[in-house]
């Protein structure tokens, strides 16, 4: 079986959605590429994570739209800024 993992929506082509994913297990040290979605930013409840995580934007893949089970949650403007910082870096665009 293939765990499900939760992830953000950069780009939608088609039936092709380009994402970075999302995950729960924090490691050290971190790097400029990640963004920390805190558990206790007054935001979080609207990404709808259960947990701190991190979004790591050197892990980009495109998937089929089929595939979505739900959308989750969004992210605030901010935190949306920072991904997209995050990407340009994770892929040697600055």
């Amino acid at each position: 079986t293939t765990k499900l993992r939760p992830a953000v929506v950069l780009a939608t082509h088609g039936d092709d959605l380009t994402i970075v994913g999302i995950f729960s297990r924090l490691q050290q040290p971190s790097r400029e590429t990640w963004v920390v979605l805190s558990s206790q930013d007054p935001t979080f409840f609207e990404t709808g994570l259960k947990t701190t995580s991190v979004i790591k934007a050197e892990r980009i893949a495109v998937i089929e739209q089929s595939v979505v089970v739900r959308k989750l949650g969004s992210l605030s403007p901010s935190q949306m800024g920072q991904v997209q910082t995050a990407v340009k870096l994770a892929l040697n665009l600055d």
